[in-house]
């Protein structure tokens, strides 16, 4: 490899990690909310302590769809009760979203995860804890772009029918800009 390359690579390296990070000195995209989504980035970012204590996390951070703010790596989408029933999601290509659907507070329980476009997101992993927690892996196709909607369906176990869509994730997946 030339110095040069080498040089390009480097400087390459540096533009990325800082894509992760926002100027603000915060996670990017930091807003009030009662769910989380936390994307890696080159420093940690950790979900700040409800001041009553009654909730494990108060901030949420959803990225947008501009260029500078969207998770790469991995995402984390925590869902409790009382959350908004949709919540969007901007993400890089590769990116690997854990999706954590807290127990809900009517008799309805979380059943299946679902995928608008599994060419564009995957479903990976499911799991359904005893306590009613579900956990989700979703990952993003390596190269490509798009919008795809994540739905996850709960029912009541003791009523016959199918289980209808509780919580949708609409997840865009933003390709990183090559300049010529």
């Amino acid at each position: 490899m030339r110095w040069w390359a080498g040089a390009w690579l480097i400087a390459g390296t540096v533009v990325l990690a800082a894509c992760g990070t926002s100027t603000g000195g915060g996670a990017a995209g930091e807003v009030s909310g009662s769910s989380s989504a936390r994307p890696s980035s080159a420093a940690p970012t950790h979900a700040s302590a409800s001041p009553t204590g009654g909730n494990p996390s108060k901030s949420v951070t959803t990225p947008s769809a501009s260029a500078g703010s969207c998770a790469a790596g991995h995402a984390e989408v925590s869902v409790v009760p009382g959350d908004a029933v949709e919540q969007r999601l901007c993400v890089r290509p590769g990116t690997v979203v854990s999706l954590v659907l807290r127990p809900r507070t009517d008799d309805k329980r979380w059943t299946a995860v679902h995928s608008s476009v599994p060419a564009l997101v995957l479903l990976s992993g499911w799991r359904l804890d005893a306590d009613g927690t579900a956990h989700a892996s979703l990952r993003c196709a390596g190269t490509r772009g798009g919008r795809a909607e994540i739905t996850a369906l709960a029912k009541a176990p003791d009523v016959a029918g199918a289980a209808r869509g509780a919580f949708t994730l609409r997840v865009t997946v933003t390709p990183w800009t090559t300049q010529r």
